[in-house]
């Protein structure tokens, strides 16, 4: 039997220290090595959002040993899947293969803190649970 090699998922968000790496998290989380999982950003910032890291912790999921970083463009280009979570973060010479999730900003009703944290991990962690459906991939870890 030729052995099949593992899709690869590429999340993208402008500055890489939060929801990108939050969906990277989750998903390595959920399907193992299942997955070859990477994040990026558009503009990279310099640290993880705490808050964000916190929250994906409390799902017993890690964002350890991450740090924001540019698009590899090798990356990109080899991925089987690109998502990019938000409205601010465009990628050009994108590859066919890119979705964009729009996801809950809980601060614009004026939820703010870990409540909106956890509100944005869980409406990501959903997606992250649809696109590991679709990609076949059984879920370990709920």
């Amino acid at each position: 039997m030729i052995p099949v090699a593992a899709p690869s998922v590429l999340f993208v968000c402008a500055r890489n220290g939060g929801k990108s790496q939050m969906a990277a998290a989750l998903l390595r989380h959920h399907a193992g090595d299942a997955v070859v999982v990477h994040s990026a950003g558009t503009d990279p910032g310099t640290a993880l959002n705490t808050e964000s890291a916190r929250s994906i912790a409390e799902l017993g999921a890690s964002m350890e040993g991450e740090h924001p970083k540019p698009i590899d463009p090798h990356l990109l280009a080899a991925a089987d899947v690109v998502v990019i979570l938000g409205e601010e973060a465009t990628i050009d010479n994108a590859p066919a293969t890119v979705e964009r999730w729009i996801t809950d900003e809980p601060s614009e009703r004026g939820i703010t803190g870990m409540e909106r944290m956890r509100l944005v991990r869980d409406d990501i962690d959903a997606h992250v649970r649809e696109l590991a459906t679709r990609l076949g991939v059984a879920l370990g870890d709920s």
